[in-house]
């Protein structure tokens, strides 16, 4: 299966705060609202949903096909990308804008304040699918990642209209939609990614309850953090797979895009949902322990090793068939 990664592409600038935002919180005036926060380091790195997917795919033995928008900055990135096994030759640069911007601080208890700038990914609502598709000779699945969101809505419609099974992967795009945008980008969907506060903003803005919810998409595949992902399928029993034990937290930012990367690679080897998820759970496991989405290495032997120690034998020896990561 050829999966098409569709979404932001920007730099990260990673800040760690040594205190609690919440203590710093008064509930009485929120409304007035005026903080800065002394930040302990910077980290700047390479980000964006959709690359991060792309470049945990690759690391596990996969060709993504990454679209989006980007800046004449790009260069660097893309060689980073390119080396490590994502197809970028479908990303459309910018003339005009600069590479997106996002900006984090994360404190002790792993809350984050951030903002995105989206410059060039504004720019993604000119690209269309069906000549990505030409040239990689077919596309099985599309993710449609959080992007500019006329070029979210314009992936969808397409990947209708040429019956190209999709995913929906909304995300922080959810803040800025009402009803009946969400609705628009998820009906329809083979499968929709969120976290747990997610699934229930959408639940609350499109009116849906879970069986609206179940009747709308194939697959919903939800995280809820260091309680695991549930995947829930009409006329299946849930699925429920917990994380990695002995994890040592670093940096939150990209666990969930190393999940989907998982999750995905394990769909494009015809894995069943619960591998699937197992898969991404323990790429998930690597990004939180390094500051930075794309800055861990994977070795076969030790990732299967890793889903051995956490889901079993019968576990590692269906995944350990279908990835190949960089290194033995």
């Amino acid at each position: 299966m050829r999966v098409a990664v569709t979404g932001s592409i920007a730099t990260d600038h990673l800040m760690t705060f040594g205190g609690k935002f919440a203590d710093s919180l008064v509930v009485e005036q929120l409304d007035k609202i005026s903080l800065s926060f002394l930040a302990d380091d910077l980290q700047i790195r390479r980000g964006g949903i959709a690359a991060n997917i792309a470049f945990g795919m690759a690391n596990l033995g996969q060709q993504p096909v990454l679209v989006g928008s980007v800046g004449k900055d790009f260069e660097d990135y893309r060689s980073w990308l390119e080396r490590h096994g994502v197809d970028c030759n479908s990303i459309h640069v910018s003339s005009k804008a600069h590479t997106a911007r996002f900006v984090c601080t994360t404190d002790v208890d792993m809350a984050q304040i951030a903002t995105f700038y989206p410059g060039a990914m504004s720019e993604a609502r000119g690209i269309e699918l069906k000549p990505v598709s030409d040239r990689v000779g077919g596309i099985q699945l599309v993710l449609i990642g959080p992007n500019d969101p006329v070029a979210m809505q314009r992936h969808t419609d397409e990947c209708r209209t040429r019956g190209i099974p999709f995913a929906a992967d909304p995300s922080q795009q959810l803040a800025w939609l009402d009803g009946r945008g969400i609705r628009d980008l998820i009906e329809g969907a083979a499968y929709l990614f969120t976290n747990e506060y997610e699934a229930h903003m959408i639940a609350q803005k499109a009116g849906w309850d879970e069986r609206d919810l179940a009747g709308a998409v194939g697959v919903q595949v939800t995280t809820k953090g260091k309680d695991g992902a549930t995947i829930r399928q009409k006329g299946h029993d849930p699925i429920h797979v917990d994380v990695v034990p002995g994890v040592q937290p670093v940096d939150p930012t990209g666990v969930g895009d190393a999940f989907r990367g998982g999750f995905l690679t394990g769909l494009a080897q015809g894995l069943d949902h619960r591998r699937c998820a197992q898969l991404g759970s323990t790429l998930a496991a690597y990004v939180i322990e390094t500051v930075g989405t794309q800055e861990y290495t994977l070795s076969t032997a030790a990732f299967v090793d890793r889903v051995r120690l956490a889901y079993g034998a019968d576990a590692a020896a269906d995944i350990g068939a279908h990835v190949r990561c960089p290194k033995p």
